[in-house]
């Protein structure tokens, strides 16, 4: 981990672990033209699992600077809170009770961390989840990882305001670690301790194929393990069989996205809605810039936004 020069003018972090190779680096610069912003965004790359100290470096490091405006957490949200709370002055509701930051922001003089993938996962499944899709299907959802995008993703699917029509059926989470398991537990059960939950250890993707293999038709199947992106593969093996008319939703739009292309080859077959990451990318990005240097985003900016990120990708 090494941290950048100190800023000579605002700065956005993104601190994750392969910065360099975001699309962001290229929306960016687009973005700020439309939002008539003079930042830069500076990456700063962890190891997974990283030190405790080198994260309290990066966060005392955008503390000290007036000119670091903030940063956007991938990947190091639970190890960052975990490393480093103490030196926040505020955390918004969803970082308390997930005890996770991928919003580092200030107001004040004061240093706020927040958890936006709640709000940014719940926008992004709007976008392709058919509506009404649970109320009609009564279908589960399985997430394969316990971190915090699973959290994140499970707060929105399984909102205590919502109905038991108005969700899946019921959550299955698989991990390859126990303690993640255990922590998602003690969390999700302050967040709807209605929701009929299944916990999986599956070390192995064979262990993961055969908690598919189970699942109802309709359902959604989320892979949110890392695997794909910051590290090559997908948590199932290539003899895994998708459930008929379900959802297949990679959060990732970069790297080998094996898990993506498993969908893909099912998708005639098993009549499959199969999407990568790329509406949580932009719903994300779009989310922490708002908040790091206190923008309102109108509908209309929005959609310059997503056009100006659409001509990057292609």
């Amino acid at each position: 981990m090494k941290l950048p020069q100190p800023p000579q003018n605002e700065a956005m972090y993104f601190i994750g672990v392969t910065t360099g190779d975001s699309k962001i680096n290229k929306v960016f610069p687009r973005w700020v033209e439309i939002l008539n912003l003079d930042a830069k965004l500076i990456g700063i790359d962890h190891k997974i699992h990283d030190k405790p100290e080198f994260y309290r470096k990066t966060v005392k490091f955008i503390k000290e600077y007036e000119l670091a405006r903030g940063a956007l957490v991938t990947t190091h949200k639970i190890d960052l809170f975990n490393a480093a709370s103490d030196l926040f002055d505020f955390f918004d509701y969803h970082a308390a009770l997930q005890n996770e930051v991928s919003c580092i922001s200030k107001m004040n003089g004061q240093l706020l961390g927040q958890a936006k993938d709640p709000i940014t996962s719940g926008r992004a499944l709007e976008d392709f989840v058919p509506q009404n899709f649970w109320r009609e299907h009564n279908g589960e959802v399985m997430i394969m990882g316990a971190g915090g995008s699973a959290r994140a993703i499970s707060s929105y699917l399984f909102a205590p305001d919502l109905t038991a029509a108005e969700r899946p059926s019921r959550l299955i989470i698989n991990n390859r670690s126990k303690p993640r398991l255990e922590k998602f537990e003690r969390i999700f059960s302050r967040i709807n301790s209605d929701v009929k939950v299944g916990y999986n250890l599956t070390p192995e993707p064979e262990d993961n194929d055969r908690v598919l293999q189970q699942l109802k038709p309709y359902s959604l199947i989320v892979n949110a393990t890392g695997l794909g992106k910051d590290r090559p593969g997908s948590p199932l093996t290539d003899n895994c069989e998708f459930p008929e008319n379900s959802i297949v939703w990679e959060i990732n739009y970069r790297g080998d996205l094996k898990f993506l292309q498993q969908g893909l080859d099912q998708k005639e077959e098993k009549n499959l809605i199969v999407e990568d990451g790329w509406c949580y990318f932009i719903h994300g990005w779009s989310e922490h810039i708002s908040e790091v240097f206190d923008l309102e985003l109108t509908e209309e900016l929005l959609e310059k936004l997503d056009r100006a990120a659409a001509e990057v990708r292609k």
